[in-house]
C-alpha cells in the first residue's frame, strides 16, 4: 500500500521538523499510542492500540529516524507486532518546505501487513492505513497551529499545547 499526500502547516520548517522529532508530539499524535519512548539518535518504541476492521490488537514496535537533513527531510521507518493479529511494517519519507508564511508538508507512505490483518484485504487495510496518516498529521498540525480558535478562549488556550510544553510562544 502506497499513498502520498501534502497539507499546509501554519508554523516554520524548524517547528514542523522538530516535532517529528518529540516523543510527547509522536504520542500526542499517532492514533491509539499508549507511549512513546525514546529519542530520534536511538529510535522510539511506541505501543499502539487499534482496531481494524473487526481485529483489535495492541502493537508494540519500534520506529527509527534516517537520512536526516534538518529543517527539510527524514524518512520515518517502522515496524509493529501485534501478537496473534500480526504485523504492520511501514515508512514514510517526509519533506517540510517552506511556503506562503508557513510550510508546506509532504509525505510519501508505504505500508504492509501480515497474519490476520492481510486476511481482512486490501480495501480494508488501504482505507485505514489511509485514515491512520490523514489523523496522524491532522493531529500533527493540530498540535503545531493549535485548535481553531474559540473567541470566548483566553489567549493563553489558544496558543498551542506544543508552545505550553516547550515554553516557546
Amino acid at each position: 500500500m502506497q499513498m502520498s499526500d501534502t497539507r499546509q502547516i501554519a508554523a516554520s520548517p524548524a517547528e514542523v521538523y522538530a516535532a517529528l522529532l518529540s516523543p510527547e508530539v509522536l504520542q500526542a499524535c499517532v492514533p491509539g499510542a499508549q507511549d512513546v519512548t525514546g529519542s530520534p539518535e536511538e529510535g522510539f518504541e511506541a505501543t499502539v492500540v487499534q482496531k481494524v476492521g473487526p481485529v483489535k490488537a495492541t502493537f508494540k514496535g519500534v520506529v527509527t529516524l534516517s537520512d536526516m537533513v534538518p529543517g527539510e527531510s527524514l524518512t520515518i521507518s517502522g515496524e509493529g507486532k501485534g501478537g496473534a493479529a500480526g504485523f504492520a511494517k511501514g515508512g514514510a519519507e517526509v519533506r517540510v518546505t517552506a511556503k506562503d508564511g508557513g510550510t508546506e508538508l509532504s509525505y510519501d507512505v508505504e505500508a504492509k501487513v501480515g497474519g490476520k490483518l492481510a486476511q481482512l484485504g486490501s480495501r480494508i487495510i488501504d482505507g485505514f492505513a489511509k485514515k491512520m496518516a490523514d489523523q496522524f498529521f491532522t493531529n500533527l498540525q493540530t498540535a503545531l497551529e493549535g485548535p481553531a480558535p474559540d473567541d470566548d478562549a483566553p489567549e493563553e488556550e489558544k496558543k498551542s499545547w506544543l508552545k505550553r510544553v516547550t515554553g516557546k510562544g
